[in-house]
């Protein structure tokens, strides 16, 4: 579905991304494990059109190319992005902030549909959706721009460092939360660095570093291997 093939990414004389190739195949949960710095979100800002990518990169998704296109096109074409941070629009309610995420030509004829969809997936939405997202805690305000892209309907979701900042037990319901997405079919193309939870709902994953990507497999395996123990986990910590 998504192929990325030669992409690299500069912010002045700094490497961001250093010719870096992934796929994800349709259906399928792909994560992206590294440290800070390693070019995570500037790939996933790449794939969605906001970061300006340097010339020879090759991007196609659903067969077509859509390197070069706006981010508003690259949303049309069925990729959405749940940003680092969140993105939300705290001065609006949670009903307004869905609203917004359906604005998509592919997404209009089915809103009620996906709305529906995403406060059978967050009860807490439904029963708040008249409160200012900025009255919200920071796991509603995820469930709020996470249901915002749902809105869309993606047939790739991006989500860059979900769990960033959340409590443990928050965590924990979020990614139950990813792992129902996933089994509808949704692609899910994950930047995390919460090893464990990735690995747990990942059908593989991509291993960054210094802007490259250095490693790859089936999370199965990853999860088996005492290097990516030792390198993201501690030499003592098991799955």
């Amino acid at each position: 579905m998504l192929e990325v093939t030669n992409l690299s990414l500069h912010y002045g004389r700094h490497v961001a991304l250093d010719r870096v190739s992934i796929k994800v195949g349709k259906g399928e949960t792909v994560a992206i494990l590294g440290a800070n710095g390693a070019g995570k979100s500037s790939l996933l800002k790449s794939i969605a059109g906001i970061a300006r990518v340097d010339t020879g990169a090759v991007i196609n998704f659903a067969g077509a190319r859509i390197m070069g296109m706006p981010a508003h096109d690259i949303l049309e074409a069925g990729i959405a992005l749940v940003p680092e941070g969140r993105g939300v629009f705290g001065e609006l309610t949670v009903a307004e902030n869905l609203a917004l995420g359906a604005y998509a030509r592919r997404a209009r004829a089915s809103t009620a549909e996906s709305r529906n969809y995403v406060y059978e997936l967050f009860p807490k939405l439904r029963d708040r959706r008249a409160q200012f997202v900025n009255t919200m805690s920071g796991g509603e305000q995820q469930m709020v721009a996470i249901g915002r892209a749902l809105m869309s309907k993606p047939q790739l979701l991006m989500l860059d460092e979900p769990s960033l900042g959340l409590a443990p037990v928050v965590v924990g319901e979020l990614f139950e939360s990813l792992a129902r997405i996933r089994k509808t079919g949704l692609a899910l193309l994950i930047v995390e660095q919460n090893v464990k939870k990735s690995l747990s709902i990942a059908d593989r994953c991509y291993l960054a570093e210094a802007g490259r990507i250095t490693g790859e497999g089936p999370a199965q395996a990853l999860k088996d291997d005492p290097a990516i123990q030792r390198a993201f986990l501690g030499a003592s910590a098991t799955i």
